[in-house]
């Protein structure tokens, strides 16, 4: 049996693997966990960097066989701190766009550098009246209704999207030391507009050993646009690197 744990990205929670949890494949299970300060879990005063958001995954995963670890966004930002440290913890690891690549340099941190441009941006994705906007920005191929109110409505319950660009910074990326021994995925959209598939490069610095995938037709969200494909490369991804 091959388990998967997963991490959400920025705003989000384990609901964002929900759909996709319905077509894993058989001799694979999937568990997708809640870090503190998202889906509703209280923002816990001892979790406020990287290394100790990375400190608490490593409690969650604990227990039972090491699994692989999917990560997504920001949820790969804390995997790769936590492996870079643990790497006994998992049996593999999957970083899809994760988030580190040129903090420095990008404008999309440099926009979100202050906490009222932060809670602004959160409370707007949140909104319902520019919801059609954002349903055409964030999913251009499009996915169920139910789902994609349920992944805006999950910034409302988000008290950790601000702190995210706190600390998540281009100093903490230089200082995490590169991951090897570890069997490992860098995967990418292909048509990723978040993070752009490109960034894959400057990540691989730090996962020298890591199998590029980059999937033709995804943008950043194919657990929720394209979940049963996401699902299978996922799954067999899993089972390539549980058996590395």
């Amino acid at each position: 049996m091959t388990r998967i744990v997963a991490v959400h990205g920025n705003g989000g929670g384990s609901t964002r693997f929900a759909r996709m949890a319905e077509f894993m494949t058989a001799g694979v299970t999937l568990e997708a966990i809640d870090l503190p300060g998202f889906n509703g879990v209280p923002l816990d005063p001892d979790v406020d960097s990287v290394p100790t958001y990375a400190d608490r995954l490593g409690e969650l995963i604990a227990g039972g066989e090491p699994p692989v670890l999917l990560s997504h966004g920001i949820g790969g930002s804390i995997a790769l701190d936590l492996v870079s440290r643990r790497p006994e913890l998992v049996s593999g690891f999957i970083l899809h766009a994760p988030v580190g690549a040129d903090l420095d340099s990008r404008l999309f941190p440099r926009i979100m550098s202050t906490t009222i441009v932060r809670e602004t941006i959160r409370r707007l994705i949140a909104a319902k009246l520019p919801r059609p906007l954002w349903r055409r920005l964030f999913f251009p191929t499009g996915a169920p209704d139910h789902d994609i109110d349920r992944f805006f409505d999950g910034y409302a319950d988000c008290a950790a999207f601000g702190l995210m660009f706190e600390i998540i910074t281009a100093d903490w990326f230089e200082s995490v030391a590169p991951v090897t021994g570890v069997p490992s995925v860098l995967l990418w959209g292909e048509h990723d507009r978040v993070l752009k598939s490109k960034q894959v490069d400057s990540i691989a610095a730090k996962v020298p050993e890591g199998r590029r995938v980059i999937h033709p037709g995804w943008d950043h969200f194919p657990m929720l646009e394209q979940p049963e494909e996401y699902a299978r490369v996922v799954a067999q991804l899993a089972e390539e690197l549980r058996n590395t």
